[in-house]
This record gives structure tokens, C-alpha cells and sequence, in this order.
């Protein structure tokens, strides 16, 4: 059984970290860098940095930025926002990037997977999806930063993003986005059913026990999580503390940086 991973996510807007609900209303919570060095003192297990403007205004990745994080990130770095090339990833790569998440861009050229895959590597690949409920109670995926509809249903998006070569899925639910009320349960639990990859599950974690529900009932491989670390008192490393006193095999500490 693979151990559980917590992992702080880190949203990045015009060069600030920013934070929102339902993703909307963003307001800026600080800066990336410091926000990095605190978790590599925090006990986590791998951070997720992304570019949430950069597919909706078609810029680039920027390797340099990138670059100056993973210099100071002393955990596994995965990097989103913007990638729609093959070398695009080789480029976050070099500039120490571990893993490469894509949501826009597996829609637009769902070959993408695949050739990213087949050069690096099926653990390089975190395939994003983004969900949220419509006018009838149904699950659909969102692309852009959660603005446009794609139609897809999830549970068959998350299966071809898999056959494809991805090696992870990060499944955000956009309804419980920076609610702090607890991840989607039935979402994620079909999603884990579905595939035999490790789904991260994301939105909406407020507590510790919402992480341990969606590990023990929903089958999440890993909690990833920002508001619950912004804007209260727990932390990364209490997160794993209570899930361990639940029962869940959790990964030992990382080495403390300064």
C-alpha cells in the first residue's frame, strides 16, 4: 500500500501567491518563494506550484520563475500552468521541476499525454482535472482555470488520461474550492475506483479529519490542500500526525531545511 502524501498546493498570479473560492475571487496571500521555504521547514511531502493565468492568456511556462522555486524546494516539485509542447516540459525539467502537471492542454491535444509519457516518463506525469457540478446535479470537467465546460464526464476522462500514460491524477473539486468543508467524497471515490494510478484529491480540506474521511472513504492516494495551511493554525505536519493516529500508513519526515 502506498503510503499517503500531503502536499501543499500553491497557486501563482502575476508573480504573488493568490487564493480563492470556487475559483474565483482570488486575493493574493503572499509570495511564492518565502511560501516555499516555510514548507521545506513544514514536514510535507511534495509541493504543487501553477500558473493559473497561463492557459487562459496563452503565456508560456516561465522556466525562469521556476527555476529560482526549485532552487529553494528541497521536496518533489510539480509545476503547472501553461504547457501545450513537449518542450516545454524537457525546459521545467532542466530547470528542476520533478513532475509536470497539464488540465488545458490534455483537452485541446490530448496527444500531449501521451508524448510527454513516452519521453519522460509515466511519473512525470500529473494529469489535472478539474471538476464541478452543473445545473442538474451532474459531474463535468473544466478546463481554463475552471471557466469553460468541457463536457467530459470525469470518471471517462480520468480513464484516458491514465491509458495515455499518466502517472497521477489531481482531482479538484471547483465547488469546494477554498470552502474549507471537506473534500467531495463521492467524486474523488469514483474517480479512485476507476483508475489504478494515485489520485490526489484537492478542494476544500478545512480540518484534519477531512483528509483522514478522504483517504479512508473516498481512497485518495494523497491530500493536497492551501487555504486549511494559509489560513489557520494546522499544519502539513499535523495533518500527518492525525492521520497516522487514524490508521493511515503516512510518509516519514523529509529532512528540515533552514
Amino acid at each position: 500500500m502506498l503510503k499517503v502524501r500531503v502536499i501543499p498546493t500553491l497557486l501563482w498570479k502575476d508573480f504573488g501567491l493568490v487564493k480563492g473560492v470556487g475559483f474565483d475571487s482570488w486575493r493574493r496571500v503572499g509570495s511564492v518563494l518565502p511560501a516555499i521555504k516555510v514548507y521545506n521547514s513544514r514536514d510535507v511531502d511534495e509541493l504543487i506550484v501553477v500558473d493559473i493565468t497561463a492557459s487562459h492568456e496563452k503565456n508560456a511556462p516561465d522556466h525562469e520563475s521556476v527555476a529560482d522555486f526549485a532552487e529553494e524546494c528541497f521536496v518533489p516539485l510539480t509545476v503547472g500552468g501553461g504547457i501545450t509542447r513537449l518542450d516545454e516540459v524537457l525546459h521545467l525539467l532542466h530547470a528542476g521541476a520533478d513532475k509536470v502537471s497539464m488540465n488545458t492542454s490534455a483537452y485541446t491535444d490530448p496527444s500531449l499525454i501521451d508524448q510527454v509519457a513516452g519521453k519522460f516518463g509515466a511519473q512525470c506525469v500529473v494529469a489535472s482535472i478539474d471538476v464541478k457540478l452543473d445545473a442538474n446535479g451532474v459531474y463535468k470537467c473544466f478546463s481554463h482555470a475552471g471557466s469553460i465546460d468541457t463536457g467530459k464526464d470525469p470518471v471517462t476522462w480520468a480513464r484516458e488520461l491514465v491509458d495515455r500514460g499518466a502517472g497521477e491524477i489531481l482531482l479538484t473539486s471547483i465547488d469546494r474550492d477554498g470552502t474549507m468543508q471537506g473534500y467531495d467524497l463521492a467524486l474523488t471515490e469514483q474517480v479512485t475506483r476507476a483508475v489504478n494510478v494515485p489520485v490526489i484529491a484537492s478542494g476544500g480540506a478545512g480540518n484534519y479529519q477531512h483528509m483522514i474521511d478522504i483517504v479512508t472513504q473516498a481512497g485518495a492516494s494523497a491530500v493536497a490542500a492551501a487555504s486549511i495551511f494559509h489560513f489557520t493554525e494546522q499544519t502539513p505536519a499535523g495533518a500527518k500526525q492525525a492521520m497516522k493516529a487514524a490508521g493511515i500508513a503516512i510518509r516519514e519526515n523529509f529532512v528540515s531545511y533552514p
